[in-house]
């Protein structure tokens, strides 16, 4: 499936385009223990400027990040998994609500959908995954310039439904930062960061699906947007994606409940 995105790019005097292709493959199973021949087998030919975009599930299932839902339940694994989290008893819905790297997430990011009786986590380390990924595919495809996106779903705060956000980037600038620019009227932007790796996660995650589109890889291109990087992000670079509670502009909210402490808290 191909998602040809039109829209005006800053800096350019031209109408440009963002092309999103996603592939679909076989139902990936505990049987399957290695990424790497799957993008072998369902990926193209990679061009320069380029970004690979993998579902999260994906990667755990192949490293075995996954726990039959006969051998525990969920409720010690959110325990178990989160930073912090919020008692599902305290939820209308009886959601575990959890901060887990980061990132609010519901249930710590355990996935039970398409895994044929499975709970599955995030990857073990998505960081070193995506790392690892993008070195192998600009060897194998003799290119410079790749990125590599690593995406799961979230929910948002007062809105219905799902969208994709960035649980690990590589090869590319996260953030464009645009403090101290001027916009149309001369006027100094004092807090503009876009986020580039949560928007393209979110637009691969529409094309490739929530339900049993089973195309849990995808291909962004033409995104001149982009700034590409030769080195893997650097821990500073990482750092500086996220926002201490403290800071956050809804801190607020955040630090009036009572979190509770998960095991993966450190």
């Amino acid at each position: 499936m191909i998602c040809i995105l039109v829209g005006y790019i800053e800096n350019y005097d031209k109408i440009s385009h963002m092309v999103i292709q996603s592939f679909k493959t076989h139902k990936i199973t505990g049987a399957d223990t290695d990424i790497l021949p799957i993008l072998d087998q369902y990926l193209p030919s990679l061009e320069e400027n380029s970004i690979v975009v993998i579902t999260s599930k994906i990667i755990a299932i192949c490293e075995g990040n996954m726990v039959a839902e006969t051998d525990s339940t969920k409720d010690e694994l959110v325990a178990q998994e989160a930073d912090l989290y919020i008692p599902k008893e305290e939820n209308k819905y009886g959601v575990y609500i959890t901060i887990k790297n980061n990132i609010l997430a519901a249930t710590a990011g355990i996935d039970e959908s398409n895994t044929n009786g499975y709970f599955v986590f995030w990857p073990k380390n998505a960081q070193e995954s995506a790392n690892k990924i993008r070195t192998y595919l600009k060897d194998k495809h003799k290119i410079k310039n790749l990125g590599v996106l690593i995406t799961d779903s979230k929910t948002t705060p007062l809105r219905w439904g799902v969208t994709g956000i960035g649980l690990a980037h590589s090869g590319f600038q996260a953030v464009n930062d645009h403090i101290g620019t001027k916009d149309l009227f001369g006027r100094e932007f004092k807090m503009t960061k876009v986020n580039i790796m949560d928007g393209l996660a979110s637009a691969a995650v529409v094309l490739m699906g929530e339900t049993i589109e089973q195309t849990p890889l995808s291909v962004i291109s033409d995104i001149p947007f982009v700034v590409f990087q030769e080195n893997n992000p650097t821990d500073a670079e990482l750092s500086a994606l996220n926002i201490d509670i403290d800071d956050d502009v809804y801190s607020t909210f955040l630090k009036s409940t009572q979190w509770k402490h998960g095991k993966a808290k450190k």
